[in-house]
């Protein structure tokens, strides 16, 4: 019983401050919307953030090594990058990428 409770007092906690990290920027940001800084950041932060996980992908699932160099991060990424150039449907490139990506891990 006691490890029920401290898993449901876990889980509280665990949300609670999930939600708090979420909603807290728009709380405090909210007056300060059209701040040059925070309109700079809109445009720019999600490119950077998603350049940079691109980034860290390529360098660190890759098995360099390979006798194809790097091949098992390099194919997927090129998938995702034609699906998306050829449809613009995110989810579908990320689904592919993904769905490539575990298919060459798996052989």
């Amino acid at each position: 019983m006691d490890s029920l409770v401290y898993l449901l007092a876990f889980t509280a906690v665990a949300t609670a401050a999930t939600f708090a990290t979420r909603v807290i920027p728009f709380v405090f940001l909210s007056r300060h919307s059209d701040h040059p800084l925070i309109l700079h950041l809109g445009r720019y932060l999600p490119a950077a953030v998603m350049s940079l996980l691109v980034v860290i992908f390529l360098l660190r699932s890759g098995h360099w090594s390979a006798p194809v160099f790097g091949a098992d991060a390099l194919v997927p990424s090129l998938v995702v990058v034609a699906l998306h150039l050829w449809r613009r449907n995110a989810l579908l490139s990320i689904i592919a990428g993904t769905a490539c990506y575990m298919a060459i891990q798996q052989f």
